[in-house]
C-alpha cells in the first residue's frame, strides 16, 4: 500500500522559512519522479515543483521559484521541500505525489501538512 506522511509546515511570518518533509513507504521511492503541489482555500491544485528520480533534475513553478528548493533522500525514501522568503500567497495545505507535474494526479497523495504565513 502506498503511503506519504506529510510534515514539518507550521504557523511563519513573512520571509520565514520551514521545511517540509514526506515520508514515503510501500513502493519503490527510488524509481519515482516526485512532486509537491500546494492547494489553498477556495483555489485549484497548483504544481509547486518536482525532481526526477535520481534528485538530479529539478523543476519549480514561476510562483516559487529562487526560494523553495526540493530535494530527496532515496536512501530514506524521503522528499523534502524547503520554503524560503514566505509570502502570504504561499499560505496552503502542501501535499507531496509520485510522478512530476504531468503525471502526478496520477497517483495518490498523502494527507497534506498546513503552511501559514501570517503577521
Amino acid at each position: 500500500e502506498v503511503r506519504l506522511v506529510e510534515s514539518g509546515g507550521g504557523l511563519v511570518q513573512p520571509g520565514g522559512s520551514l521545511r517540509l518533509t514526506c515520508a514515503a513507504s510501500g513502493f519503490v521511492f527510488r524509481n519515482y519522479a516526485m512532486t509537491w503541489i500546494r492547494q489553498a482555500p477556495g483555489k485549484e491544485i497548483e504544481w509547486v515543483s518536482d525532481i526526477n528520480f535520481m534528485g538530479d533534475k529539478t523543476s519549480y513553478s514561476d510562483s516559487v521559484k529562487g526560494r523553495f528548493t526540493i530535494s530527496r533522500d532515496n536512501a530514506k525514501s524521503t522528499l523534502y521541500l524547503q520554503l524560503d522568503s514566505l509570502k502570504t500567497d504561499d499560505a496552503a495545505m502542501y501535499y507531496c505525489s509520485m510522478g512530476d507535474r504531468r503525471s502526478y494526479f496520477h497517483y495518490e497523495r498523502g494527507q497534506g501538512t498546513q503552511v501559514t504565513v501570517s503577521t
